[in-house]
């Protein structure tokens, strides 16, 4: 089995990354492959309302000049998704909507592609606003027939600077409570 998990911070490596990273050591434990995709320095361009994908049915999107299609590609052989995003103004990064969006149409225009795989959402916050985030991301899932594992409290872990989310207890227990619940859940979906 394996997850792929996509940050849609700007920043490569940082809060989002170490999220993402923390619920992939618990995923790794139970044999599960991981991989992370990063789309800082890659701007995805958010959907254009050009239906093509539902003329198409190819599981593809028309806009060929990003990463869309590779990432999309990755989330149809992946068993589970790993949506992460830093909170900007209390919701996900402009990089992580144009890839729900996006997504979002492909999946619906193929036959929700993307049903029954698990999904879950992290977000790095500074402060608050998180919810909203997390709200954005567990939507994507529950829209395309997704089942999202729950976690000991909100998929979110407070830091403003690169590795501040560390500092976060209760925060990074989280992530590893969400890895091994979402761990649990796959084994069940693929019995």
């Amino acid at each position: 089995m394996k997850v792929a998990a996509f940050n849609g911070s700007a920043r490569k490596n940082g809060n989002t990354a170490i999220l993402l990273n923390t619920v992939f050591a618990e995923l790794n434990k139970e044999g599960i492959e991981t991989e992370l995709v990063q789309l800082a320095g890659q701007p995805i361009q958010g959907c254009i309302a050009c239906y093509k994908c539902f003329k198409k049915k190819d599981g593809t999107c028309a806009v060929e000049k990003d990463l869309f299609n590779e990432c999309y590609r990755k989330m149809k052989d992946a068993d589970g998704i790993l949506l992460g995003s830093p909170t900007y103004f209390a919701d996900v990064s402009s990089s992580m909507r144009a890839l729900i969006e996006r997504a979002g149409f492909v999946s619906r225009a193929n036959n929700y592609l993307l049903k029954g795989k698990a999904g879950a959402g992290v977000a790095a916050v500074r402060r608050a606003g998180s919810i909203q985030a997390l709200t954005s991301l567990n939507l994507f899932f529950l829209y395309n027939q997704m089942v999202v594992p729950g976690s000991s409290y909100w998929n979110m872990a407070v830091g403003m600077n690169p590795g501040d989310v560390q500092n976060d207890a209760e925060g990074m227990q989280t992530m590893a409570d969400l890895g091994k619940n979402m761990a649990w859940l796959m084994n069940k979906l693929k019995a």
